[in-house]
């Protein structure tokens, strides 16, 4: 009974903020603002801190029954944007695009966009709706913005790469720039002093390409002195159900040198890892997970975890640690050679929970003070819940390399009508330059800055 009233106590708590809105905004009639307007729409989206947190009390399986709610992309209207706290501002770096997913940061301040998306034939139309504010193939390619006078609007657009296949990761080292395409890891010739990429790819790893849903991204990082890329690979089934054999080089992160030899896994059992950054004070990696479906409908949570060398972190077999996956119960993973009770014992429990179904791809820590330091994830929202959660960028506040304290939203207003289920756009990559945050909105074909006012 103590534990349940706790839970009650802390979803009363959480839901606060959202009573003190709508009794502020109320009787308020044409004078409120359409941002204030949109907020009151988003407030059962707002962050769910029974779901959040590094101790969680997580529901059983199939407590609930798994449910669909796709939603339905419509774009930024009427000069409406994403609703960022007090002492920041929001404006659009560039629009008109077409499923800008990831971003890259150079040295130099070129700012590199890969443009590419999810390609499934005879899908249900909602679930396409959801994707975009258009039906089309993915482009592709890879763009190169400049902002010179840093004001949050790039002023200079060109395509640096083109052909290439569902890309997402880029990296430079040296004088090459890396892109992580879906089937494979291949680098370019660049010039760093003049900023210039050669077309002359050169393939220096294979990937499995492929994967349930959004499973095709492939993103890259490196450590401090450059000598390692460590590269996310999803896995290609929700939760093995094509065997195990379909899944050799999935859901890991791996290790390599900068020329593709010594591939190494570096952490395994990540269902989906996507989004990956250094905490800056540890110099720690950490990456945010995507986890299963259809276990119910506030389980399991995505999650954002420090990436430990050698680590196990139970997928397909368990998930927040050691909770075995009952459709795994009886299985016998014979392709890894070890039975699933000592796969069981070593799954690492993950650093803190994000919610159930929010896709939470993004991750970024803050490096400068105007932005508070700790973790910023874009949530690209759910389709596999009952109602809408995620379609927002989250902030983790973090204290000596550690998260702490209850999460906060920070970029908001994504979601135009919950009752409809329609959207303006989803978050998905966040990075820092040195003067703003930049997020992709993927779906509805635009990057925003969110830039810090007198600070």
């Amino acid at each position: 009974m103590k534990q349940k009233n706790i839970r009650q106590v802390r979803q009363i708590i959480a839901l606060l903020p959202i009573i003190m809105l709508i009794i502020s905004c109320s009787g308020s009639g044409n004078g409120s603002s359409d941002n204030k307007d949109t907020l009151t729409k988003n407030s059962d989206t707002s962050s769910i801190t029974a779901e959040y947190g590094a101790e969680i009390d997580l529901k059983a399986p199939f407590d609930t029954p798994s449910q669909n709610k796709f939603a339905k992309v419509i774009g930024w209207k009427d000069n409406r944007m994403p609703i960022a706290p007090s002492g920041y501002k929001v404006v659009a770096f560039a629009g008109d695009l077409n499923s800008p997913r990831n971003i890259y940061v150079a040295e130099n301040g070129d700012i590199f966009v890969a443009q590419s998306r999810t390609e499934k034939e005879k899908e249900d139309p909602e679930k396409e709706n959801s994707r975009n504010l258009f039906r089309d193939k993915s482009p592709n390619e890879i763009l190169r913005f400049r902002d010179d006078d840093n004001d949050g609007i790039a002023e200079k657009k060109d395509i640096v790469l083109s052909g290439l296949s569902q890309p997402y990761g880029m990296l430079i080292i040296g004088n090459y720039f890396y892109v992580a395409n879906t089937d494979a890891l291949t680098r370019f010739p660049y010039d760093p002093s003049r900023g210039q990429i050669t077309n002359k790819p050169e393939k220096i790893l294979s990937l499995p390409a492929g994967g349930y849903n959004n499973h095709w991204t492939r993103n890259l990082s490196t450590n401090d002195d450059q000598s390692k890329i460590y590269i996310s690979v999803g896995s290609g089934s929700n939760v093995g159900e094509n065997g195990m054999d379909k899944e050799v080089g999935r859901a890991l992160i791996l290790e390599i040198n900068p020329d593709g030899s010594d591939k190494k896994i570096y952490a395994a059992g990540l269902r989906n890892p996507v989004g990956m950054d250094w905490e800056p004070t540890t110099r720690q990696l950490w990456t945010a997970v995507n986890e299963r479906d259809e276990l119910g409908d506030e389980i399991v949570p995505d999650y954002i975890t420090a990436v430990k060398s050698g680590g196990w972190y139970g997928w397909p077999y368990t998930y927040w640690g050691k909770h075995v996956d009952p459709r795994w119960r009886t299985e016998h993973p014979e392709s890894l050679g070890v039975a699933p009770d000592s796969l069981t014992a070593k799954s690492l429990t993950p650093n803190y929970a994000l919610g159930s179904h929010t896709a939470s791809l993004g991750l970024a820590f803050s490096r400068t003070s105007a932005f508070q330091a700790g973790a910023y994830i874009g949530q690209h929202g759910s389709w596999n819940r009952s109602h809408l959660v995620g379609y927002k960028v989250v902030f983790v506040p973090f204290e000596h390399g550690k998260p702490i304290g209850e999460p906060q939203d920070f970029l908001t207003g994504f979601v135009a009508d919950e009752k409809k289920s329609e959207v303006y756009g989803r978050p998905v990559a966040v990075v820092f330059t040195s003067h703003y945050m930049l997020v992709t909105d993927d779906a509805a074909n635009v990057i925003w800055a969110v830039i810090p006012e007198n600070k």
